[in-house]
């Protein structure tokens, strides 16, 4: 695998994990519900960003994101095929 992509698919899991982090947080005080969905978004949408850059793909576009992820990941049913493998 290489290197700089590895570097950046867990940058972008550090990201998702502060925003996840952020989302808790804000749940836990009982604050801005609107604002707890938007860092639960940004969670997932950087986990997303995180698994493509192992493909060594990346968009400009959030809907282009969530396309090609879905393509990739669920349609290809990636992940049932790693918990089979795993199984």
């Amino acid at each position: 695998m290489d290197e700089q992509a590895r570097g950046l698919s867990d940058y972008r899991l550090e990201k998702a994990e502060q925003c996840l982090r952020s989302a808790e947080a804000i749940l836990q005080i009982g604050e801005d519900y609107n604002l707890v969905v938007n860092r639960s978004y940004y969670a997932v949408f950087h986990c997303m960003r995180s698994i493509l850059a192992l493909e060594g793909k990346d968009f400009e576009k959030h809907s282009a994101v969530i396309s090609y992820f879905s393509n990739l990941v669920i349609c290809q049913q990636v992940f049932s095929k790693v918990f089979e493998a795993n199984s």
